[in-house]
């Protein structure tokens, strides 16, 4: 008997028997599958021995959605990228200069905002460059469309070391809520909008700012985060006290305030700042290790220009450093 593996924003499960995936997809139908034989990884909508109602009765074709269904391949370990595969007709979008190759029958257009709105009037094409304009992102975007036959393939890469979160936006209610510069590319549908912090509180301290980037849709989106990245599911009423730079995406559902990290001793000479992020349940979280703020401010304090680059390896220069806080 074959033993199928699924694949669920990028944790993979498995072994199982075809009765254990088909209870398993009963719960979650928005991911990929894989067996022997399978020369890749197939969404398990399109695999009719996991989708069956019955033995030998399919379940009834689902209504086409209104983005674009990709397959994907993230490579690498430290610095990755994405591989995505497109049929004829197939679009993605992404985030201006994120590509690092393309096959040629891969067309490439500027457009004005995330592409979600193409086909609409200007004024709902200037309102959606607008929103990415609050977020600090450019104005426009680059969608790549595969224009030839068969399949193509186009990669994008991260811009600094770290790990890429495949996210299927229809598994999380059609919402994600993430920090603004963790977006990396999307499948043509997905709507890259604002969220507002309410709190000013909140705003002020909370790390990324009054301005979060929200995804809308049901398709595929990839997100960006340095370092190590782990997903946390936390309860109804569970809290998790989390640094404000290592929060890197949250379902909607998750309530995100502040909390003063301790008392005034331990707010000053701790090392953390004086507030970290008060995350509370139900819903998932995404955290990164190493938020890019973090490794942007040690390539600062080790350049010669902060250190003065004369008393490096001397005494005074190691005491100097040390009094400096560079450890």
């Amino acid at each position: 008997m074959s033993q199928w593996y699924l694949s669920y924003n990028g944790r993979q499960e498995g072994p199982y028997d075809l009765f254990q995936a088909r209870e398993r997809v009963k719960a979650g139908p928005g991911g990929y599958a894989w067996r022997e034989g399978y020369a890749d990884w197939v969404p398990i909508s399109h695999v009719a021995e996991l989708t069956e109602t019955e033995v030998g009765i399919p379940a009834p074709p689902q209504a086409r959605r209104g983005f674009d269904e990709i397959d994907f391949t993230i490579m690498g370990s430290e610095m990755q990228f994405v591989e995505i595969e497109l049929d004829p007709g197939e679009s993605v979008v992404a985030e201006a200069g994120a590509m690092m190759y393309k096959d040629a029958s891969i067309r490439m257009d500027a457009i004005f905002g995330d592409g979600s709105t193409q086909g609409g009037s200007f004024t709902d094409k200037l309102f959606s460059a607008g929103k990415r304009l609050l977020t600090g992102e450019s104005l426009f975007m680059t969608l790549f469309t595969h224009a030839g036959q068969g399949k193509a393939r186009a990669a994008f890469a991260a811009p600094y070391p770290g790990n890429i979160i495949p996210v299927t936006l229809a598994n999380l209610g059609g919402t994600l809520i993430c920090q603004k510069d963790c977006f990396l590319c999307a499948a043509k549908g997905v709507s890259i909008g604002i969220f507002f912090q309410r709190r000013i509180l909140t705003g002020l301290f909370g790390g990324e700012g009054f301005i979060m980037e929200k995804l809308d849709g049901d398709g595929l989106a990839f997100l960006h985060a340095g370092g190590t990245v782990i997903e946390r599911q936390l309860k109804p009423g569970e809290v998790l006290h989390v640094d404000t730079g290592c929060l890197v995406a949250m379902e909607p559902s998750i309530d995100f305030d502040i909390q003063q990290a301790g008392n005034i001793k331990t707010a000053m000479f701790g090392g953390e700042g004086l507030f970290f992020a008060r995350l509370e349940g139900p819903g998932r979280v995404w955290l990164q290790s190493l938020p890019f703020s973090r490794l942007a401010g040690r390539m600062l304090q080790a350049s010669p220009q902060r250190r003065g680059g004369k008393d490096d390896g001397s005494l005074l220069g190691s005491l100097g450093s040390l009094m400096g806080g560079d450890r």
